[in-house]
């Protein structure tokens, strides 16, 4: 599934953050009859159990450490660790070789990410991160802090691979789109609109989120849950 950003390529006032208060409740606490996605995907349970992840650093660009990236999937990880479903990052291990043994692959590829920021392929097992998007952000506005979008796409794309398949329609979601199919725009609890050039989306899952992985894979055996 793609994660389809505005961010900051050529909306350099997305450095502002939106409003602490509203917004910290919204990714805190998930109320009852909150939950709603804009209907392009069915959520279903996560792709194995354990989940297994396993990082090549090969063509990042050159301002991302293979340790910053780790870190990113940590706290991603941590995120969705309320899902209930096993999961953590394999350090030390031969990418390629733990790939092939069924974890999935987190790489910089630019053509798995379609030309995205990011893209997860379920079928593949595989988490690809596009260089091209990151460098093309990194030239339009340097002054970006580009380990926040790297752990919106991270967390995002980590979310599909747990089976959280249709995106939200609640603004801050990790899982979110701003905009429907048909231009439909996300929402906000008090009913106001996502502020131009603020970026609400939030950097890990929310309470919303985790419950509809929880909701996902509720099928799941509780040895495995």
């Amino acid at each position: 599934m793609r994660l389809m950003l505005c961010l900051a390529l050529l909306c350099p006032l997305l450095l502002r953050a939106a409003p602490a208060s509203l917004r910290e409740q919204e990714i805190a606490e998930c109320r009852p009859g909150e939950i709603s996605t804009w209907g392009d995907g069915r959520d279903r349970p996560a792709i194995a159990t354990p989940l297994l992840f396993v990082y090549s650093h090969r063509g990042a660009p050159y301002w991302f450490g293979a340790a910053q990236v780790e870190q990113a999937l940590d706290k991603a990880l941590q995120g969705w660790a309320g899902c209930g479903v096993p999961a953590r990052l394999l350090l030390g291990e031969h990418a390629q070789n733990a790939w092939r043994q069924g974890a999935v692959l987190v790489q910089w590829n630019e053509q798995g990410a379609a030309r995205n920021f990011g893209l997860a392929d379920l079928g593949r097992r595989t988490l690809s991160l596009g260089p091209a998007a990151f460098e093309l952000l990194h030239e339009r506005n340097p002054g970006h802090p580009a380990e926040q979008t790297l752990q919106m796409v991270i967390s995002h794309e980590m979310g599909h691979l747990f089976g959280v398949m249709a995106h939200s329609k609640r603004c801050v979601d990790v899982m979110s789109y701003y905009t429907g199919a048909m231009g439909e725009v996300c929402s906000i609890r008090d009913g106001s609109r996502l502020a131009k050039g603020v970026e609400y989306r939030a950097l890990l899952p929310t309470a919303c989120d985790v419950q509809r992985c929880r909701a996902a894979n509720a099928g799941l055996p509780a040895g495995q849950r």
